[in-house]
Protein backbone atom coordinates (compact mmCIF):
# COMPACT_ATOMS: atom_id res chain seq x y z
CA UNK A 1 0.00 0.00 0.00
CA UNK A 2 1.13 3.74 -1.01
CA UNK A 3 2.51 5.90 1.67
CA UNK A 4 0.31 8.78 0.15
CA UNK A 5 -3.04 8.23 -2.65
CA UNK A 6 -1.04 11.71 -4.76
CA UNK A 7 2.57 13.19 -4.27
CA UNK A 8 2.70 16.64 -5.90
CA UNK A 9 6.09 17.73 -7.05
CA UNK A 10 6.25 22.13 -6.20
CA UNK A 11 4.95 24.05 -3.95
CA UNK A 12 3.72 26.87 -6.31
CA UNK A 13 0.21 28.27 -6.87
CA UNK A 14 -0.97 25.11 -9.19
CA UNK A 15 0.63 22.63 -6.55
CA UNK A 16 -0.70 24.27 -3.29
CA UNK A 17 -4.63 24.88 -5.10
CA UNK A 18 -4.20 20.78 -6.37
CA UNK A 19 -3.51 19.78 -3.16
CA UNK A 20 -6.38 21.33 -1.48
CA UNK A 21 -8.53 20.08 -3.58
CA UNK A 22 -7.08 16.48 -3.20
CA UNK A 23 -7.02 16.85 0.39
CA UNK A 24 -10.38 18.29 0.51
CA UNK A 25 -11.78 15.11 -0.75
CA UNK A 26 -9.76 13.03 1.42
CA UNK A 27 -7.11 12.01 -0.21
CA UNK A 28 -4.07 11.58 1.40
CA UNK A 29 -1.92 14.47 0.30
CA UNK A 30 1.82 15.35 0.36
CA UNK A 31 3.21 18.60 -1.33
CA UNK A 32 7.03 18.27 -1.44
CA UNK A 33 8.90 21.82 -2.43
CA UNK A 34 12.28 22.25 -2.80
CA UNK A 35 12.99 25.74 -1.29
CA UNK A 36 12.01 26.93 2.11
CA UNK A 37 8.87 28.61 1.00
CA UNK A 38 6.22 27.99 -1.13
CA UNK A 39 5.08 30.37 -4.04
CA UNK A 40 7.81 28.92 -6.46
CA UNK A 41 8.59 32.30 -8.17
CA UNK A 42 5.44 34.17 -6.83
CA UNK A 43 6.61 34.31 -3.49
CA UNK A 44 8.68 37.18 -1.54
CA UNK A 45 11.45 38.57 0.13
CA UNK A 46 12.67 40.80 2.81
CA UNK A 47 15.18 43.59 2.19
CA UNK A 48 15.99 46.64 4.08
CA UNK A 49 12.83 46.75 6.04
CA UNK A 50 10.79 45.87 2.44
CA UNK A 51 8.96 42.84 2.00
CA UNK A 52 8.88 42.67 -1.97
CA UNK A 53 7.58 40.34 -3.92
CA UNK A 54 9.02 38.10 -6.50
CA UNK A 55 6.57 36.83 -8.93
CA UNK A 56 3.36 39.30 -8.54
CA UNK A 57 2.86 42.67 -10.91
CA UNK A 58 -1.02 41.83 -10.66
CA UNK A 59 -2.99 39.25 -10.66
CA UNK A 60 -5.32 38.36 -14.33
CA UNK A 61 -8.95 37.14 -14.67
CA UNK A 62 -10.74 39.79 -12.14
CA UNK A 63 -14.62 39.53 -11.16
CA UNK A 64 -16.70 41.09 -9.03
CA UNK A 65 -17.92 38.33 -6.51
CA UNK A 66 -21.73 38.35 -8.18
CA UNK A 67 -20.20 36.72 -11.62
CA UNK A 68 -20.66 33.47 -10.11
CA UNK A 69 -19.01 31.68 -13.59
CA UNK A 70 -15.75 33.42 -14.18
CA UNK A 71 -12.64 31.63 -13.18
CA UNK A 72 -11.18 33.35 -10.26
CA UNK A 73 -14.87 32.65 -8.14
CA UNK A 74 -15.14 28.96 -9.64
CA UNK A 75 -11.56 28.85 -8.41
CA UNK A 76 -12.47 29.60 -4.86
CA UNK A 77 -15.25 27.56 -4.47
CA UNK A 78 -13.45 24.53 -5.76
CA UNK A 79 -10.65 25.57 -2.75
CA UNK A 80 -13.67 25.97 -0.25
CA UNK A 81 -11.91 29.39 0.05
CA UNK A 82 -14.43 32.70 1.31
CA UNK A 83 -14.47 35.01 -1.89
CA UNK A 84 -16.21 37.41 0.13
CA UNK A 85 -13.09 37.46 2.59
CA UNK A 86 -10.78 37.90 -0.40
CA UNK A 87 -10.70 41.64 -0.78
CA UNK A 88 -9.07 42.86 -4.64
CA UNK A 89 -8.41 46.01 -5.32
CA UNK A 90 -8.65 46.71 -9.22
CA UNK A 91 -6.24 48.24 -11.66
CA UNK A 92 -6.40 52.07 -11.95
CA UNK A 93 -5.44 51.71 -15.58
CA UNK A 94 -2.66 50.54 -18.11
CA UNK A 95 -1.49 51.86 -21.22
CA UNK A 96 0.65 50.20 -24.61
CA UNK A 97 3.17 52.70 -25.85
CA UNK A 98 4.56 52.63 -28.68
CA UNK A 99 6.74 56.00 -30.97
CA UNK A 100 3.74 57.32 -32.38
CA UNK A 101 0.61 55.62 -30.92
CA UNK A 102 -1.08 54.57 -27.40
CA UNK A 103 -3.60 52.83 -26.13
CA UNK A 104 -5.29 52.93 -22.60
CA UNK A 105 -7.22 49.92 -21.28
CA UNK A 106 -8.78 49.15 -17.67
CA UNK A 107 -10.77 46.45 -16.20
CA UNK A 108 -13.53 48.25 -18.39
CA UNK A 109 -13.25 47.20 -21.93
CA UNK A 110 -15.23 50.50 -23.20
CA UNK A 111 -12.27 52.54 -22.48
CA UNK A 112 -10.13 50.17 -25.05
CA UNK A 113 -12.74 50.49 -27.95
CA UNK A 114 -13.00 53.82 -27.27
CA UNK A 115 -9.23 54.28 -27.70
CA UNK A 116 -9.27 52.18 -30.61
CA UNK A 117 -11.40 53.79 -32.38
CA UNK A 118 -9.77 57.16 -31.67
CA UNK A 119 -6.46 55.54 -33.02
CA UNK A 120 -7.63 52.96 -35.75
CA UNK A 121 -11.16 54.33 -36.40
CA UNK A 122 -10.80 52.10 -39.45
CA UNK A 123 -10.40 49.18 -37.11
CA UNK A 124 -13.16 49.69 -34.21
CA UNK A 125 -15.92 47.43 -36.06
CA UNK A 126 -13.38 44.41 -37.14
CA UNK A 127 -12.03 44.24 -33.39
CA UNK A 128 -15.68 44.22 -31.72
CA UNK A 129 -16.33 41.71 -33.67
CA UNK A 130 -13.13 39.82 -32.83
CA UNK A 131 -14.41 40.46 -29.03
CA UNK A 132 -17.57 38.34 -29.81
CA UNK A 133 -15.44 35.86 -31.80
CA UNK A 134 -12.88 35.19 -29.10
CA UNK A 135 -15.61 35.23 -26.46
CA UNK A 136 -17.06 32.03 -28.16
CA UNK A 137 -13.61 30.34 -28.55
CA UNK A 138 -13.01 27.24 -26.62
CA UNK A 139 -9.18 27.39 -26.11
CA UNK A 140 -9.16 23.89 -24.29
CA UNK A 141 -10.31 21.50 -26.72
CA UNK A 142 -7.18 19.75 -27.66
CA UNK A 143 -6.28 21.23 -31.47
CA UNK A 144 -3.69 21.76 -33.46
CA UNK A 145 -1.45 24.66 -33.39
CA UNK A 146 -2.95 27.70 -34.95
CA UNK A 147 -0.96 30.78 -36.17
CA UNK A 148 -2.21 33.83 -33.86
CA UNK A 149 -0.90 36.50 -36.58
CA UNK A 150 -2.54 34.95 -39.15
CA UNK A 151 -6.08 35.12 -37.17
CA UNK A 152 -5.55 38.82 -36.51
CA UNK A 153 -4.00 39.56 -40.21
CA UNK A 154 -7.23 38.43 -41.53
CA UNK A 155 -9.88 40.23 -39.01
CA UNK A 156 -7.81 43.52 -38.51
CA UNK A 157 -6.23 45.35 -41.28
CA UNK A 158 -3.64 47.57 -39.29
CA UNK A 159 -0.33 45.87 -38.69
CA UNK A 160 0.51 48.57 -35.90
CA UNK A 161 -2.75 47.75 -33.51
CA UNK A 162 -1.93 44.00 -33.93
CA UNK A 163 1.64 44.47 -32.48
CA UNK A 164 0.01 46.76 -29.89
CA UNK A 165 -2.51 44.55 -28.60
CA UNK A 166 -0.21 41.45 -28.74
CA UNK A 167 2.63 43.02 -26.98
CA UNK A 168 0.71 43.06 -23.75
CA UNK A 169 -0.29 39.52 -23.93
CA UNK A 170 2.98 38.18 -25.14
CA UNK A 171 4.67 39.37 -22.14
CA UNK A 172 2.17 38.76 -19.94
CA UNK A 173 2.04 34.42 -21.03
CA UNK A 174 4.06 33.78 -24.32
CA UNK A 175 6.27 30.98 -24.51
CA UNK A 176 6.99 31.32 -28.24
CA UNK A 177 8.64 33.25 -30.35
CA UNK A 178 7.25 35.69 -32.70
CA UNK A 179 3.88 33.72 -32.74
CA UNK A 180 1.58 32.82 -30.23
CA UNK A 181 -1.13 29.35 -30.58
CA UNK A 182 -4.40 31.33 -30.76
CA UNK A 183 -5.80 29.19 -28.10
CA UNK A 184 -3.05 30.80 -25.84
CA UNK A 185 -4.11 34.22 -27.45
CA UNK A 186 -7.71 33.53 -26.31
CA UNK A 187 -6.80 32.56 -23.09
CA UNK A 188 -4.75 35.62 -22.66
CA UNK A 189 -6.88 38.19 -24.22
CA UNK A 190 -9.80 36.99 -22.31
CA UNK A 191 -7.62 37.51 -19.05
CA UNK A 192 -6.37 40.83 -19.82
CA UNK A 193 -8.89 42.68 -22.22
CA UNK A 194 -12.15 41.23 -21.08
CA UNK A 195 -11.43 40.39 -17.06
CA UNK A 196 -8.08 42.89 -16.15
CA UNK A 197 -5.87 43.01 -13.61
CA UNK A 198 -6.20 43.45 -9.49
CA UNK A 199 -4.13 42.44 -7.15
CA UNK A 200 -4.70 41.27 -3.40
CA UNK A 201 -5.53 43.82 -0.77
CA UNK A 202 -2.40 42.46 0.75
CA UNK A 203 0.64 40.49 -0.21
CA UNK A 204 1.96 37.29 -2.17
CA UNK A 205 2.61 36.25 1.18
CA UNK A 206 -1.10 36.61 2.87
CA UNK A 207 -2.34 34.97 0.06
CA UNK A 208 0.07 31.93 -0.30
CA UNK A 209 -0.63 31.51 3.85
CA UNK A 210 -4.36 31.46 3.24
CA UNK A 211 -3.66 28.92 0.52
CA UNK A 212 -1.04 26.44 2.71
CA UNK A 213 -3.48 27.35 5.81
CA UNK A 214 -6.57 25.63 4.08
CA UNK A 215 -4.20 22.81 2.60
CA UNK A 216 -3.43 21.95 6.14
CA UNK A 217 -6.68 22.27 7.07
CA UNK A 218 -7.71 19.52 5.00
CA UNK A 219 -5.14 17.47 6.46
CA UNK A 220 -2.42 18.14 4.03
CA UNK A 221 1.49 17.73 4.36
CA UNK A 222 4.02 19.88 3.07
CA UNK A 223 7.76 19.44 3.23
CA UNK A 224 10.42 22.07 2.19
CA UNK A 225 13.78 21.38 1.37
CA UNK A 226 12.73 18.49 -0.16
CA UNK A 227 14.04 18.14 -3.87
CA UNK A 228 13.07 15.69 -6.36
CA UNK A 229 16.01 13.90 -8.05
CA UNK A 230 13.70 10.96 -9.39
CA UNK A 231 10.07 10.16 -10.41
CA UNK A 232 10.19 6.33 -9.42
CA UNK A 233 8.45 3.75 -11.88
CA UNK A 234 7.44 -0.22 -11.41
CA UNK A 235 5.31 -1.99 -13.69
CA UNK A 236 4.34 0.48 -16.60
CA UNK A 237 3.24 2.63 -14.01
CA UNK A 238 4.76 5.74 -11.55
CA UNK A 239 5.60 4.24 -8.10
CA UNK A 240 6.42 7.60 -6.04
CA UNK A 241 9.65 9.71 -5.79
CA UNK A 242 13.24 9.78 -4.73
CA UNK A 243 14.57 12.46 -2.71
CA UNK A 244 17.72 14.09 -2.94
CA UNK A 245 18.70 12.82 0.61
CA UNK A 246 17.61 9.77 -0.83
CA UNK A 247 14.53 8.79 1.00
CA UNK A 248 11.72 7.32 -1.60
CA UNK A 249 8.40 7.77 -0.90
CA UNK A 250 5.71 5.96 -2.66
CA UNK A 251 2.14 7.36 -4.21
CA UNK A 252 -0.66 6.14 -6.06
CA UNK A 253 -0.01 9.24 -8.39
CA UNK A 254 2.25 12.07 -9.15
CA UNK A 255 1.40 15.40 -10.42
CA UNK A 256 4.35 17.04 -11.14
CA UNK A 257 4.43 21.43 -11.79
CA UNK A 258 8.05 21.49 -12.51
CA UNK A 259 7.09 21.26 -16.83
CA UNK A 260 7.22 18.70 -19.39
CA UNK A 261 10.99 18.96 -20.16
CA UNK A 262 12.18 19.17 -16.17
CA UNK A 263 9.29 16.07 -15.21
CA UNK A 264 10.58 14.28 -18.37
CA UNK A 265 14.28 14.45 -16.67
CA UNK A 266 13.73 13.25 -13.65
CA UNK A 267 10.91 10.34 -14.94
CA UNK A 268 12.77 8.95 -18.08
CA UNK A 269 9.55 10.12 -20.68
CA UNK A 270 11.07 9.48 -23.74
CA UNK A 271 10.85 12.84 -25.57
CA UNK A 272 12.99 15.32 -27.20
CA UNK A 273 13.31 17.71 -24.51
CA UNK A 274 14.72 20.77 -26.12
CA UNK A 275 11.69 20.94 -28.26
CA UNK A 276 9.44 21.75 -25.33
CA UNK A 277 11.92 24.24 -23.09
CA UNK A 278 10.64 27.27 -23.99
CA UNK A 279 13.25 30.31 -25.32
CA UNK A 280 11.38 33.48 -23.52
CA UNK A 281 12.71 34.41 -20.58
CA UNK A 282 13.11 37.74 -18.58
CA UNK A 283 15.32 40.10 -16.26
CA UNK A 284 13.48 42.03 -13.85
CA UNK A 285 15.02 44.95 -11.61
CA UNK A 286 12.41 46.03 -8.39
CA UNK A 287 13.78 50.07 -7.49
CA UNK A 288 12.21 51.90 -4.31
CA UNK A 289 12.44 55.38 -5.47
CA UNK A 290 11.09 58.52 -3.28
CA UNK A 291 7.24 59.55 -4.76
CA UNK A 292 8.75 63.35 -5.54
CA UNK A 293 11.11 60.97 -8.10
CA UNK A 294 8.46 60.20 -10.42
CA UNK A 295 6.19 63.26 -11.99
CA UNK A 296 5.10 61.83 -14.88
CA UNK A 297 1.58 61.27 -15.43
CA UNK A 298 2.22 57.95 -16.64
CA UNK A 299 3.36 57.01 -12.96
CA UNK A 300 0.37 57.32 -11.75
CA UNK A 301 -1.25 54.47 -14.14
CA UNK A 302 -0.96 50.49 -13.12
CA UNK A 303 1.29 48.91 -15.81
CA UNK A 304 2.92 50.38 -19.00
CA UNK A 305 3.54 48.27 -21.53
CA UNK A 306 6.23 49.79 -23.73
CA UNK A 307 7.64 49.46 -27.50
CA UNK A 308 10.54 51.65 -28.50
CA UNK A 309 10.33 50.47 -31.91
CA UNK A 310 7.33 50.55 -34.20
CA UNK A 311 7.27 46.55 -34.90
CA UNK A 312 7.00 44.22 -32.07
CA UNK A 313 10.08 41.78 -32.44
CA UNK A 314 9.09 39.03 -29.17
CA UNK A 315 11.93 37.17 -29.07
CA UNK A 316 15.58 35.69 -27.27
CA UNK A 317 16.98 38.83 -27.69
CA UNK A 318 20.88 37.98 -29.35
CA UNK A 319 22.05 40.53 -25.75
CA UNK A 320 22.05 39.88 -22.14
CA UNK A 321 18.62 41.59 -22.34
CA UNK A 322 16.08 44.03 -24.77
CA UNK A 323 15.74 46.89 -23.27
CA UNK A 324 13.75 48.53 -26.66
CA UNK A 325 10.49 47.03 -25.12
CA UNK A 326 9.22 45.91 -21.79
CA UNK A 327 6.83 46.22 -19.22
CA UNK A 328 6.80 48.89 -16.37
CA UNK A 329 4.74 47.65 -13.35
CA UNK A 330 3.70 50.06 -10.32
CA UNK A 331 2.68 47.77 -8.07
CA UNK A 332 1.42 50.15 -5.41
CA UNK A 333 -1.25 51.98 -7.94
CA UNK A 334 -4.21 49.94 -7.43
CA UNK A 335 -8.00 51.14 -6.41
CA UNK A 336 -7.83 51.33 -2.53
CA UNK A 337 -4.32 50.55 -1.62
CA UNK A 338 -3.25 53.42 1.04
CA UNK A 339 -0.64 55.68 -0.18
CA UNK A 340 1.99 56.67 2.08
CA UNK A 341 4.66 59.29 0.47
CA UNK A 342 6.67 58.61 3.10
CA UNK A 343 7.16 55.29 2.09
CA UNK A 344 9.35 54.83 -1.12
CA UNK A 345 7.24 53.96 -4.51
CA UNK A 346 8.64 50.24 -6.16
CA UNK A 347 9.09 50.17 -9.65
CA UNK A 348 8.97 46.98 -11.64
CA UNK A 349 10.46 46.70 -14.97
CA UNK A 350 10.60 43.61 -17.15
CA UNK A 351 12.82 42.94 -20.32
CA UNK A 352 13.35 39.90 -22.52
CA UNK A 353 16.55 38.41 -21.85
CA UNK A 354 19.03 35.45 -22.71
CA UNK A 355 19.72 32.66 -20.95
CA UNK A 356 22.68 31.44 -22.37
CA UNK A 357 24.31 34.72 -22.14
CA UNK A 358 23.70 34.91 -18.54
CA UNK A 359 24.68 30.84 -17.46
CA UNK A 360 28.34 31.52 -19.64
CA UNK A 361 29.15 34.79 -17.19
CA UNK A 362 31.28 34.11 -14.55
CA UNK A 363 30.51 35.07 -10.70
CA UNK A 364 32.01 38.53 -11.18
CA UNK A 365 30.92 38.72 -15.09
CA UNK A 366 27.59 38.21 -13.91
CA UNK A 367 27.26 40.86 -11.23
CA UNK A 368 28.79 42.94 -14.28
CA UNK A 369 25.89 41.73 -16.53
CA UNK A 370 23.07 42.58 -13.54
CA UNK A 371 24.81 46.25 -12.90
CA UNK A 372 24.93 47.19 -17.17
CA UNK A 373 21.70 45.14 -17.57
CA UNK A 374 19.82 46.79 -15.02
CA UNK A 375 20.96 50.49 -16.15
CA UNK A 376 19.88 49.85 -19.76
CA UNK A 377 16.50 48.81 -18.49
CA UNK A 378 16.61 52.07 -16.48
CA UNK A 379 17.05 54.16 -19.32
CA UNK A 380 15.22 52.76 -21.19
CA UNK A 381 11.96 52.84 -18.71
CA UNK A 382 13.26 56.68 -18.17
CA UNK A 383 12.00 57.59 -21.41
CA UNK A 384 8.43 56.75 -20.83
CA UNK A 385 8.54 58.14 -17.07
CA UNK A 386 11.46 60.13 -16.66
CA UNK A 387 14.52 59.77 -14.97
CA UNK A 388 14.37 58.46 -11.60
CA UNK A 389 18.27 56.68 -11.18
CA UNK A 390 19.27 59.23 -9.08
CA UNK A 391 17.07 59.32 -6.40
CA UNK A 392 17.16 55.51 -5.75
CA UNK A 393 16.34 54.11 -2.37
CA UNK A 394 16.71 50.39 -2.99
CA UNK A 395 17.61 48.48 -5.98
CA UNK A 396 17.17 44.56 -7.04
CA UNK A 397 17.27 42.67 -9.86
CA UNK A 398 16.90 38.86 -10.60
CA UNK A 399 17.84 37.15 -14.40
CA UNK A 400 16.39 33.80 -16.05
CA UNK A 401 19.41 31.91 -13.84
CA UNK A 402 17.16 33.06 -10.71
CA UNK A 403 14.08 31.81 -12.42
CA UNK A 404 15.67 28.76 -13.04
CA UNK A 405 16.61 28.22 -9.89
CA UNK A 406 13.65 29.23 -7.82
CA UNK A 407 11.06 27.72 -10.20
CA UNK A 408 12.83 24.63 -12.27
CA UNK A 409 11.71 26.01 -15.48
CA UNK A 410 14.90 25.15 -17.55
CA UNK A 411 16.62 27.73 -19.36
CA UNK A 412 14.52 30.09 -17.25
CA UNK A 413 11.28 30.41 -19.42
CA UNK A 414 8.80 31.00 -17.10
CA UNK A 415 6.16 30.67 -19.28
CA UNK A 416 7.27 27.14 -19.63
CA UNK A 417 7.25 24.82 -22.88
CA UNK A 418 6.38 26.14 -26.36
CA UNK A 419 4.27 23.03 -27.14
CA UNK A 420 1.78 22.38 -23.92
CA UNK A 421 -0.03 19.51 -23.18
CA UNK A 422 -3.58 20.41 -22.30
CA UNK A 423 -5.02 17.32 -20.82
CA UNK A 424 -2.04 17.07 -18.37
CA UNK A 425 -1.09 13.56 -19.35
CA UNK A 426 2.09 11.82 -19.29
CA UNK A 427 3.07 8.33 -20.99
CA UNK A 428 2.26 6.99 -17.54
CA UNK A 429 -1.53 6.73 -16.58
CA UNK A 430 -0.60 8.10 -12.83
CA UNK A 431 1.79 10.96 -13.86
CA UNK A 432 0.30 13.85 -14.56
CA UNK A 433 1.18 17.71 -14.96
CA UNK A 434 -0.26 21.12 -14.31
CA UNK A 435 0.80 24.85 -14.58
CA UNK A 436 2.16 26.53 -17.39
CA UNK A 437 2.65 23.72 -19.51
CA UNK A 438 -0.52 22.52 -19.24
CA UNK A 439 -1.41 26.04 -20.95
CA UNK A 440 -2.97 27.82 -18.17
CA UNK A 441 -1.23 30.99 -17.52
CA UNK A 442 -1.01 33.85 -14.49
CA UNK A 443 -2.03 33.21 -11.27
CA UNK A 444 -5.61 32.70 -10.95
CA UNK A 445 -4.94 30.11 -14.24
CA UNK A 446 -2.08 28.21 -12.56
CA UNK A 447 -4.10 27.58 -9.94
CA UNK A 448 -7.17 25.93 -12.03
CA UNK A 449 -4.49 24.28 -13.45
CA UNK A 450 -4.12 21.97 -10.29
CA UNK A 451 -7.67 22.14 -9.66
CA UNK A 452 -8.50 20.81 -13.31
CA UNK A 453 -5.85 18.13 -12.99
CA UNK A 454 -6.84 16.92 -9.92
CA UNK A 455 -10.98 16.90 -10.82
CA UNK A 456 -10.50 14.86 -14.07
CA UNK A 457 -7.71 12.55 -13.38
CA UNK A 458 -7.98 11.78 -9.81
CA UNK A 459 -11.08 12.29 -8.24
CA UNK A 460 -12.91 8.82 -8.79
Amino acid sequence: MAEFQLVIIGAGLSGLAAGIRSARFGQKTLIVEQHTLPGGLNSYYRRQGFLLETGLHAMTNFAPRSEKHAPLNRLFRQLKLSRKSFITREQFGSEIIFPDRSLKFSNDLELLCTEIASSFPACIDSFQALVQEVERYDPFVEASWKSTRQFLQERLSDPLLIDMLLLPLMVYGNAEEHDMDLGQFAIMFRALFLEGFFRPEHTIRELLSMLTSQYEKFEGALRFKAPVTKILRAGGRVAGIRLANGEEITADAVLSTIGIPGTARISGWPLDQKKYIGRMSFMETITMVPHASLDSPRCSQTILFYNHNNVLSYRRPQAPIDASWGVICFPDNFEGLPIDTDVPLQVRITNAANYELWKQAGSSQYRQLKEEAGRKSAEAAGKIIGNYRQDVVYHDSFTPMTIERYTSKLEGAVYGSPIKIKSGATPWENLFIAGTDQGYLGIVGAMLSGVTIVNQHLLG
